[in-house]
């Protein structure tokens, strides 16, 4: 495959560089649909050192002519991800594992959970949701970046209330000219208090992080048969 798009998301500020990264395959061939959340290993062709890496797809799982992945720039094979210009060739194999299948969930209301580079495979959820929004209840995103200025896919998230989609953007350290929550993720599901009878939570990001809103998610009677992981 190769890559099609290269676009910053990251903010100069935040001192950090991620890009989101469009890769298609060769004329003529499509992508087949996957499940919201699974990864792909992705590689240079030919290049052994650094070895392939495992990222999210960032895109619906409906779309067929181009993964999306989002990729911070930290050394090993993120780094040469990053650099890629249009045009270049990239090894794709996958997607695989069980992401998250929402399919045993319809009519149930639906929380996914991310801080950081963690939107990713959630960025593949939302969008399927839009495509099947009818098939569930209420969905709720709750976002987590560590300063105003490391947040992600700004516009994208505040566009989702045209779909019914709710979203919460908490920032670990806040500033002067925001107004939003200031805290981790599971203090705003603490503060908002879902009700976890017929619902079903997606979590991505940070082992404590997931933890830490696994423990949460239990006190608001979400059982572990209803709080995914996709790996």
């Amino acid at each position: 495959m190769r890559v099609k798009a290269s676009e910053l998301l990251s903010s100069p500020e935040s001192g950090e560089t991620i890009i989101r990264l469009e890769i298609e395959p060769a004329p003529g061939d499509v992508i087949d649909a996957f499940i919201p959340g699974q990864i792909a290993r992705l590689g240079l062709l030919g290049l052994h050192d650094p070895q392939p890496g495992y990222f999210a797809i960032a895109s619906e799982p409906a779309r067929s002519d181009a993964f999306e992945f989002v990729i911070k720039h930290r050394p090993g094979i993120a780094a040469l991800l990053a650099s890629l210009e249009p045009g270049a060739a990239v090894e794709v194999e996958g997607p695989m594992g069980h992401g998250f299948d929402l399919t045993p969930y319809k009519g149930a209301d639906v929380y996914l959970i991310g801080v950081g580079t963690g939107v990713a495979p959630l960025r593949s959820v939302w969008r399927h949701l839009i495509s099947h929004r009818e098939e569930y209840g209420r969905v709720h995103i709750y976002c987590g970046f560590l300063t105003p200025c490391h947040r992600l896919l700004t516009d994208e998230l505040d566009a989702l209330s045209e779909h019914d989609i709710e979203v919460s953007v908490s920032v670990t350290n806040g500033s002067e000219d925001w107004n939003g929550p200031i805290g981790y993720v599971q203090d705003a599901l603490r503060h908002d208090a879902p009700n976890g009878q017929n619902s079903v939570a997606c979590l991505a990001g940070m082992n404590a992080m997931v933890d830490a809103c696994r423990e949460t998610l239990h006190t608001l009677d979400f059982d572990d048969r209803h709080i995914l992981l996709n790996y």
